[in-house]
């Protein structure tokens, strides 16, 4: 009796500290962000914006090539990094004539706070209230581009303000699917804090949605992805990349990727408003 005792004080230790630490195991900030020229946007804008809650959170503001923008993306970040790692999807847009908004989420790229599923939802909202705010933006243009983490994010954010047209990289359920597939020894539904259940939300949005996925993802495993495309709601497509993992190149400014996005965004984004 006595060990068995120990025993469950051991295992109820080891879920109070994956408790109380689990978000440090979700998100991982870099704080360093470079001059957009650094990264090779040169046309980028530095901007601020504040939040709902009495953050300010930077970003970039990407002008198109061209003559106007085909449409403004806003750039939903996976749970790494900073916006300087998404330049060159910001670049390869911009070269096909889409203005490009990256921003970072609180507790990333230096902003003050600490991220949240409740946090990110915020910082959503803020940076689109941002963007719907500027002159050279049309409100009824906008692209929301989710990655992984990111992509729960837009969802969300898609049910209260819906984007002309929903893209998704790596997309996954519910954060609860992601972490049995990576812990399945542990009682993930019953620790998680932050869900990120897409799922719930994703039949409730009328975009047109284009979802794309590597078929040798690790990190997000295209049969998560594939369960919540087969959620939504038509018009829909989804567009598997047979080679890729999560974070290769293919999945972050490929061809490919980029070629799907422009057929998708040319099928479905209405004519822009004239005058």
């Amino acid at each position: 009796m006595r060990l068995a005792l120990v025993y469950v004080g051991v295992i109820a230790s080891v879920l109070a500290v994956l408790w109380a630490m689990q978000r440090k195991l979700m998100y991982f900030p870099d704080p360093r962000v470079p001059a957009p020229s650094a990264v090779g946007l040169v046309r980028a804008e530095s901007v601020t914006f504040p939040t709902a809650d009495g953050l300010e959170l930077g970003g970039w503001f990407v002008a198109a090539e061209g003559q106007g923008p085909r449409a403004t993306v806003v750039v939903f970040n996976g749970n790494a990094g900073n916006r300087a790692y998404r330049a060159p999807l910001a670049d390869a847009l911009r070269r096909q004539g889409f203005a490009v908004f990256l921003f970072d989420y609180r507790g990333y790229g230096g902003n003050p706070g600490a991220p949240s599923e409740a946090g990110l939802a915020t910082d959503s909202r803020a940076a689109r209230a941002y963007l719907v705010s500027r002159p050279d933006v049309d409100a009824s243009r906008l692209v929301y581009f989710g990655e992984s983490l990111g992509s729960a994010a837009a969802v969300r954010l898609a049910t209260e303000h819906a984007p002309a047209v929903l893209v998704l990289r790596s997309p996954f359920a519910s954060m609860a699917d992601v972490g049995r597939y990576h812990y399945p020894f542990l009682p993930v539904r019953l620790l998680l804090r932050d869900r990120f259940a897409s799922i719930d939300f994703i039949g409730r949005i009328q975009a047109p949605l284009l979802v794309i996925a590597g078929g040798r993802d690790q990190i997000v495993p295209v049969d998560q992805s594939r369960r919540l495309y087969a959620a939504a709601v038509s018009p829909k497509e989804l567009v598997v990349l047979p080679g890729a993992d999560h974070n290769d190149y293919e999945l972050l400014a490929g061809d490919e990727m980029l070629r799907a996005i422009a057929r998708f965004l040319e099928r479905h984004l209405r004519a822009p408003v004239i005058g």
